[in-house]
């Protein structure tokens, strides 16, 4: 009778360890990792951005989805990034309309355009349009990207020169870098620049060794490269009001369940929030150090920003892009932002 007892003392341990191991298991195979990978440097304004994701994701998840993060592009390129999610793999980097036209979702390059916008509430706009929503839809099918936050401030573009730049024709020639996309490059080349698609990695050296002569980007990322070490005139043109979106593979975002995604996309947009408000506080601060460092910072003149607009319309007109757009999207787009 005892032996019996124990054993099914034995029995039950048994099954207790058995079950609390499913459950183990089961909680282990519900926490999601997602790592996030990008070109910024620690401490950019994107860079904090995603550190606030990070935290409002696993506190509002009580740990079960995390967010493992990647600067300086630890995890490659913004290409490579991409060629991870659509791999399958649990990754989320930004992205915008140039790299969505070269994945094969062409008429959204157009919102990479220069001088297509006159200001922030503009391009907002057009992000919260159902053109926008349709184009989106379009990415997840043709390029399998899910865009999880469409509404990160970027920050305005500015072209930083190792010579001044005053009127159009200063542009001429001149070889600037630009992200390895077709829409950017075809953006300078009608402005009379020589485009030079380079990783963001190589353009200090560059610069300092006359290989380039200027570079593109918002101003933080200028500042935190340092490239006004090596290039000291700084041109307000504001050619493209950059709003960058989030993204992950669309494989990983249907794996999740309806809660996942609901808080993967609730928190992105929080910290897009957070992100938006520090682009703007920076970007003033970041100026004036600019200014105290030996930087010359000017705006266009009205007379060279009408150049710049007027020079800017031939890419809208582009015939390659009039053979691979929907007709009348210039219009449609125009439209959609007023």
């Amino acid at each position: 009778m005892q032996k019996m007892f124990k054993s099914k003392i034995v029995l039950v341990a048994a099954a207790v360890a058995l079950m609390a191991s499913a459950v183990s298991e089961a909680i282990a195979s519900d926490e999601v990792v997602l790592r996030v990978g990008y070109g910024n440097n620690p401490g950019e304004p994107f860079d904090l951005g995603c550190q606030k994701w990070k935290e409002l994701i696993e506190e509002r998840s009580g740990g079960s989805f995390k967010i493992e993060l990647y600067p300086s592009s630890q995890l490659g390129s913004k290409d490579d990034v991409m060629d991870q999610m659509v791999a399958g793999e649990p990754v989320a980097t930004l992205t915008d309309g140039a790299f969505y036209y070269d994945r094969g979702v062409k008429d959204m390059g157009i919102v990479f355009g220069p001088f297509l916008y006159e200001n922030w509430d503009q391009a907002f706009k057009l992000n919260a349009s159902q053109w926008f929503k349709d184009q989106a839809d379009q990415v997840a099918k043709v390029a399998h990207l899910k865009i999880i936050g469409p509404d990160w401030r970027y920050g305005a573009r500015h072209t930083l020169t190792t010579k001044p730049v005053t009127k159009l024709s200063d542009l001429k020639g001149m070889k600037v870098r630009v992200p390895t996309n077709n829409i950017q490059v075809k953006g300078f080349e009608v402005l009379g620049a020589t485009p030079t698609p380079m990783a963001l990695g190589d353009v200090y050296t560059s610069l300092q060794q006359g290989t380039i002569d200027g570079v593109e980007n918002p101003i933080p990322v200028l500042y935190n490269g340092k490239f006004h070490e090596v290039a000291k005139y700084l041109l307000l043109d504001a050619h493209v009001y950059n709003v960058t979106n989030i993204v992950v593979g669309t494989d990983f975002y249907d794996s999740l369940t309806p809660e996942q995604q609901k808080l993967l996309v609730e928190t992105c947009h929080d910290a897009g929030v957070y992100q938006n408000e520090i682009v703007e506080k920076t970007e003033k601060e970041l100026l004036e150090k600019f200014k105290q460092e030996g930087v010359t910072v000017t705006e266009p003149s009205p007379e060279f920003k009408k150049e710049l607009i007027e020079a800017s319309k031939k890419f809208y007109e582009l015939p390659e892009f009039q053979k691979e757009w929907t007709p009348g999207l210039y219009e449609t787009v125009k439209k959609a932002m007023q």
